[in-house]
């Protein structure tokens, strides 16, 4: 064979095997991403009204009927698997799709007791008894109604496009969110036994803080413990107008206030994070009566066990001690109920944030992808990856207030309205599909062919 068409074959020869190669390739990330624009453009304004509906229509806590039901409806409508009332009204939707990871996507579902002030057309309106019997107003304070927008937009992205994954996807609802205990309900209920157990799981929240169309990452500890303590002061009680025959109950609960936020700033390491918030006090019946007890309500967070297990013991200290030199006999001192089960802090995996970053860069730019600080906010999530599997986590953040809304707070000084605020909500044309483009393209990154 001469040496020209020797060589024409050889050429010829590593074109056929490059084609061959490029053909099992798989596609680019951008390639990925287009794809994942393309079905959340066609699913937009079908997420928009469904977000609009969940924010109109919250349920407390392990109250979650309707909702549940609904995410139900529409995950059946996507292909999955589902079942229904899984550690109370839990969800968990099963899609499989050949061998490969088993990925957990969780989204919360419950609303908060706080009456919305937000002025929007699809306000929520919704008025119930909470569990005490108290008549409150309801209102998805927290984004969970953006949660699950993200979270069904997710499913249907992905089941149209099982051709750039594979493995098994566990979808689930969890309730009761708000309360620290959904998780370990679902778990408890065999979350991680009657169905595929993941090899990671991931979660999405909204940011307050971050303007919409961001994203935020968080290496490591990405949020804190969170305890939450019932604490009864006791005295006795009698007339107004005759303090010096009693033992009064009020005074004795500001005092006790008032000293523990000395714990912070007097037995702590200034260098520890570390918050103590009295949410609720409530005592008396009248202008001049002095009642026998005040109760009071209180959240604690913390970075670490040891820094947990010193402000619980500086709690119960105070409160006894204020109540000795209040003259209150030892059989009236204060109770303090804490918890068996708080929210333990939650850390990310940081080898998952390494392959979600760059990923997130292409998907939004570099410069909206904002490093968080750890919260002070707490997240049951934790609680997925504390059995004894130890399977990796990871939640990451999604900008939620208008960015005009942004700009002008950091103009005028003023904060945005905060999660929990009766004035919050998220700027969902904007914010939504960005949610949902990041989780879909996160799923597909960690399930990739």
């Amino acid at each position: 064979m001469n040496a020209p068409r020797c060589l024409a074959l050889c050429l010829l020869t590593g074109l056929l095997l490059r084609s061959v190669v490029t053909a099992k390739e798989p596609p680019a990330a951008s390639d990925v991403l287009g794809s994942i624009r393309e079905k959340i453009t066609q699913e937009r304004e079908s997420l928009l009204a469904l977000y609009r509906e969940f924010h109109a229509s919250p349920e407390l806590s392990f109250h979650e009927k309707k909702t549940s039901a609904r995410l139900a409806q529409e995950m059946r409508a996507a292909g999955f698997e589902v079942t229904e009332k899984v550690g109370g009204w839990g969800v968990v939707c099963v899609l499989k799709n050949g061998p490969g990871k088993t990925v957990l996507v969780r989204t919360d579902m419950d609303g908060l007791p706080v009456e919305e002030q937000t002025g929007l057309p699809y306000a929520s309106k919704v008025r119930t008894k909470d569990e005490q019997g108290r008549e409150v107003s309801v209102m998805h304070a927290c984004g969970h109604d953006f949660h699950m927008a993200c979270w069904v937009g997710t499913a249907r992205t992905l089941a149209s496009m099982k051709d750039r994954w594979q493995g098994t996807l566990v979808f689930i609802g969890q309730p009761a969110e708000e309360r620290g205990a959904g998780a370990l309900a679902m778990i408890a209920d065999g979350l991680f036994t009657r169905f595929p157990k993941p090899d990671l799981c991931i979660a999405m929240h909204d940011s307050n803080e971050l303007p919409a169309g961001t994203l935020g990452l968080t290496s490591g500890v990405a949020a804190a413990n969170a305890d939450s303590i019932d604490l009864v002061v006791h005295g006795l009680g009698g007339h107004g107008a005759m303090p010096d025959k009693t033992k009064d109950p009020i005074v004795l609960a500001a005092q006790i206030v008032l000293a523990l936020q000395t714990i912070r700033s007097r037995e702590l390491s200034p260098l520890e994070p570390s918050v103590v918030t009295v949410g609720s006090i409530h005592g008396g019946t009248k202008h001049n009566i002095i009642p026998d007890e005040v109760r009071l309500q209180l959240t604690v967070r913390t970075f670490s066990m040891e820094t947990r297990r010193k402000t619980l013991d500086a709690i119960a200290r105070i409160a006894r001690g204020q109540a000795i030199s209040a003259g209150i006999p030892e059989k009236l001192l204060p109770e303090l109920q804490i918890p068996k089960s708080n929210t333990p802090m939650l850390t990310n995996d940081p080898a998952i944030i390494e392959r979600l970053r760059p990923l997130f860069a292409e998907l939004v730019g570099k410069e909206a992808v904002h490093e968080r600080r750890p919260m002070m906010g707490a997240e049951d999530f934790s609680r997925d990856g504390m059995t004894d599997e130890q399977i990796p986590l990871c939640m990451f953040w999604v900008g939620a207030t208008a960015a005009s809304v942004v700009r002008e707070a950091e103009k005028s000084g003023q904060a945005v309205p905060s999660l929990h605020s009766p004035f919050f909500y998220a700027d969902a044309p904007v914010a939504l599909p960005v949610g949902t483009s990041a989780m879909s393209a996160a799923v597909i990154e960690l399930m990739k062919k």
